[in-house]
């Protein structure tokens, strides 16, 4: 359903003995005017263009259990909020979210009020050109060790990461002290060997750089991070606030892509009968708020996302859009290379291909399993099998016999 150029609208799933077209209702006039029948004329007149409306009330078959529930959409008039999330949030889900088991599973919005929130400044396309890389995922890879590190051993785990032949390498996400290893020392050392690296193979790398501190202080250190190099950064974008992405995005002076990790998404997404939608949250929201790219839990993995969750999440995030530029999804957590054909048949080769223990763990070390990566994204483009691939790959042939593939 396309979106009323005037109006926002909310699909929310609602569990409980209710009257759905009375709760629609009551959520439509509740969250706008706040009451409606007990208004005189006059002031009726006057908030009739504040006044939300029901768009459609759908009663689904009840629960296993037999609960009834239903989906509701609500529209709520764009002339109420300010153009930025803190405010459509607050309307569309703020009280309402304790109010039950209530659910958001998706927000539409009219283009003239998305095109004030900045979207991807780079994109899908924008990170290819940086990087000179077309027709295949891109492989990065994480620091999995790194609190308590200095800048020597860090600077040895970069080398052997890179020499793996990956695009990117990011920071942990909980790599917050670096009293050992400064985020500027990182970013000018690790940008040094990313040049040395394109020098010798042609092949550039960007460095995700974990932003921390003060919420009041991240721009500015983002900007003093870009001016010294950073060509990445790395935001836990829900900790912090998607207001926070969203200021990033927009300004002028970050002129660098922005990775946005799912740290604490599952507070908000997991329940099927609270919270919001891991679609809505990880695909749609990231990417109003500025995301490039944006990781989250695969199919496959460790930490997995139902697989019809996934691919949604991926679709928000890539459709076309006459506003907003194309975010890669980054579907994480226990990959490794013989996931590749599945990540490659299911989301296709505008991805993320996002390892850790898959690369770190592979029995000749991180620069084998990097090269394990390419090798078996190599074949997944080219329509080969792993086990073929394999023959001529002793690093991928070694992955495949410690974790087996999924073709």
């Amino acid at each position: 359903m396309v979106a009323h150029q005037d109006y926002i609208i909310a699909t929310y799933l609602i569990h409980g003995k209710n009257d759905f077209h009375k709760k629609a209702n009551s959520i439509a006039v509740g969250l706008t005017v706040g009451t409606w029948t007990e208004l005189p004329e006059t002031k009726k007149k006057q908030m009739a263009a504040h006044l939300g409306k029901v768009i459609e009330v759908a009663e689904l078959e009840p629960t296993a259990d037999g609960e009834p529930r239903a989906l509701c959409k609500i529209g709520y008039p764009v002339r109420n909020l300010t153009p930025d999330l803190p405010a459509l949030l607050t309307t569309v889900f703020g009280k309402l979210s304790m109010d039950g088991k209530i659910r958001c599973m998706d927000i539409e919005a009219p283009d003239s009020f998305l095109a004030q929130l900045p979207g991807p400044k780079f994109g899908v396309e924008g990170i290819r050109q940086q990087l000179g890389v077309a027709g295949r995922p891109l492989l990065m890879s994480i620091f999995k060790q790194c609190i308590g590190m200095n800048l020597a051993e860090l600077e040895e785990a970069y080398r052997h990461q890179v020499d793996g032949g990956v695009d990117l390498v990011k920071d942990d996400e909980i790599f917050f002290r670096d009293d050992y290893a400064p985020a500027v020392e990182r970013v000018r050392l690790f940008n040094r060997i990313n040049r040395e690296k394109e020098g010798r193979t042609g092949q550039k790398t960007l460095y995700a750089v974990n932003l921390t501190g003060p919420v009041t202080q991240l721009v500015d250190k983002a900007k003093r991070l870009v001016e010294q190099g950073a060509d990445c950064l790395l935001v836990n974008a829900l900790p912090y606030g998607l207001d926070i992405l969203h200021r990033l995005a927009g300004d002028p002076d970050i002129r660098v892509p922005l990775m946005a990790h799912p740290a604490f998404s599952g507070a908000i997404y997991a329940s099927p009968e609270y919270g919001l939608s891991s679609p809505l949250l990880l695909g749609k929201l990231m990417r109003w708020a500025g995301a490039d790219m944006v990781l989250y839990p695969s199919p496959y993995g460790s930490v997995a996302m139902p697989q019809a969750d996934a691919l949604k999440v991926a679709e928000y995030l890539r459709e076309p859009s006459p506003v907003h530029r194309r975010s890669f999804p980054g579907p994480s957590a226990g990959i490794h290379p013989g996931l590749v054909p599945a990540l490659v048949r299911d989301f296709g080769t505008d991805l993320l291909v996002n390892a850790g223990g898959g690369i770190h763990g592979h029995p000749q070390g991180s620069t084998a399993g990097g090269k394990a990566f390419v090798d078996a994204i190599r074949a997944a483009v080219e329509g080969r099998s792993l086990q073929e691939a394999a023959q001529d790959s002793p690093e991928l042939k070694l992955a495949l016999e410690k974790w087996g593939s999924l073709e």
